[in-house]
């Protein structure tokens, strides 16, 4: 075989990867996404809203859905009739996932355009054979009836989604609880921003070690219900204390991580990073989900970030007392939980730095989750 020959060879083995936004926040992180270059993917923009999708000007494709339903108004937060201006672009839709290996549905769920058209897109993913991954968010907990609304929206998701990755606001609020709203909203659209970009530009980019669509496919194929969580750590322990980091604060209430159905870690340092580290963080993972062996890892590095290492977890078929429909004890005479003073400091101090830094950086220093002193 000649080297043109497994150069088109290369080019045809490479995955297809297409990443949508559904809704006003759907759209918003895949400008996240384009903002940070997208190796190898094609970003597409879908609203019923006329006016929010042509300020989408970084996306590859633009659907406005619904065009005679809703005439380019917005569904006024109607799941039903989000999917039903979706069924509409039912043709469109179909062709442009066409091919598509690995199609990430990005959506804010609780609303009307994301929360009821990404099933619909998930079931023409499912029918063009591709591994369907929903990265979502859920609302705050005192909005009651938009949790609602996301809990039916996930239901529906399940039967046509790969894997669903969650992220819920309240989760973020314990981190980012001092942040304006605004910056601490950004926080969230980085986490499933950069889920979304890493993945991909692992599994198409040259990487330390690298993660390939099958790996892919064997941890989040039929995964159920998925957690994220991000660390990261400086000095002689980086690796274990990101790891630690990581898997010790998921951005979704759990019920136990060691029934975990599979594990995918992400692992970025600067060039002083070694292989023996690496190593060491899937050994560490490991001894933390002893009950499964689909534990896959990817690493990468970036030379802005020498001296540390950033590690992204995301944790497979977990169960979730809220998608679930357990009720959240409340405790009756103990005291609320506080952060000690020493740890609520920096931690707040690396929030902050992170939002400043947010429009250069890939991902957050929201990586610095640690409770501990």
């Amino acid at each position: 075989m000649t080297r043109e020959e497994l150069l088109e060879k290369l080019r045809l083995s490479r995955p297809a990867v297409t990443v949508v936004g559904l809704g006003g926040a759907g759209c918003n992180i895949t400008t996240w996404i384009s903002d940070k270059k997208l190796a190898g993917g094609k970003i597409i923009a879908a609203n019923t809203d006329a006016g929010h999708l042509n300020s989408m000007t970084r996306a590859d494709k633009i659907i406005l859905l619904g065009e005679k339903l809703c005439k380019g108004h917005g569904c006024g937060g109607y799941p039903e009739k989000g999917a039903q201006a979706a069924n509409e672009n039912l043709a469109e839709i179909k062709e442009e996932l066409k091919g598509t290996n690995l199609l990430f549905l990005v959506a804010g769920l609780g609303g009307g355009s994301g929360t009821g058209a990404i099933p619909v897109f998930a079931s023409v993913g499912r029918e063009v054979g591709a591994l369907t991954i929903a990265c979502v968010t859920i609302p705050f907990t005192i909005e009651m009836l938009r949790r609602e609304k996301a809990r039916d929206a996930i239901k529906a998701l399940a039967e046509n989604c790969d894997s669903i990755v969650v992220i819920d606001n309240s989760k973020l609020r314990e981190v980012a609880g001092n942040l304006p709203l605004k910056e601490a909203l950004s926080v969230a659209n980085a986490l499933v921003g950069s889920f979304v970009k890493n993945i991909t530009d692992t599994i198409t980019q040259p990487s330390l070690v690298n993660l390939d669509y099958a790996d892919l496919r064997a941890i989040m194929e039929r995964g159920g219900i998925s957690s994220i969580g991000i660390g990261e750590g400086d000095g002689p322990t980086r690796v274990e204390k990101a790891v630690s980091q990581a898997l010790s604060t998921p951005l979704l209430d759990i019920t136990d991580i060691s029934t975990a159905y599979g594990v995918l870690i992400h692992i970025v340092g600067g060039e002083d990073m070694t292989l023996e580290e690496v190593a060491v963080a899937g050994e560490q993972i490991m001894d933390k989900i002893p009950n499964t062996k689909r534990v896959i890892w990817g690493a990468k590095v970036d030379p802005d970030l020498s001296g540390r290492v950033r590690v992204m977890a995301v944790v497979t078929g977990v169960t979730c007392p809220f998608l679930a429909g357990i009720p959240k004890p409340v405790a009756v005479s103990a005291p609320a939980p506080t952060i000690p003073k020493e740890v609520a400091k920096p931690l707040r101090q690396a929030m902050e730095h992170m939002i400043n830094a947010l429009p250069q950086e890939t991902i957050s220093r929201a990586a610095v989750f640690s409770k501990e002193k």
